[in-house]
Parts: C-alpha cells; sequence; structure tokens
C-alpha cells in the first residue's frame, strides 16, 4: 500500500468516526434544513472524492492519448 493511499485510509477512518453519532445529527437538525442539505452534498462529494482518488484518478476510459 502506497503511502497516498494509506494517508487517504487514516483520513476517511478518521471522517468516518467524527461524522457519526447522534449528536452530529441533532447539531443539523437543529441548524434547519439548508444545513443539513449542504452536509449532505458535502460528506458525498468529499466521498466521491476519496473514490476517484483509490481509484487512480478517474482518467478517460477512451483510450486516447493525453496531452
Amino acid at each position: 500500500m502506497t503511502t497516498s493511499r494509506l494517508s487517504l485510509l487514516v483520513v476517511f477512518s478518521v471522517l468516518a468516526s467524527v461524522l457519526t453519532g447522534c449528536s452530529a445529527i441533532g447539531d443539523i437538525f437543529k441548524g434547519g434544513i439548508w444545513v443539513g442539505a449542504i452536509a449532505v452534498f458535502v460528506v458525498v462529494a468529499l466521498i466521491w472524492w476519496l473514490v476517484t482518488k483509490m481509484g487512480g484518478g478517474g482518467g478517460s476510459s477512451t483510450g486516447g492519448t493525453s496531452v
């Protein structure tokens, strides 16, 4: 496992432990619907970013050459 993948795994593990729990969900509901919507968007974007980084950066699959 390379250092970058190990660091991404550590970051993901820390985020998974921090973002869980009833207190985080309670705080989101106290903030209102827009805070919840933004929080969901940020979490989904972060998970998508981590998956693409672990998968090799999301290069094109057309087989063409890149500049």
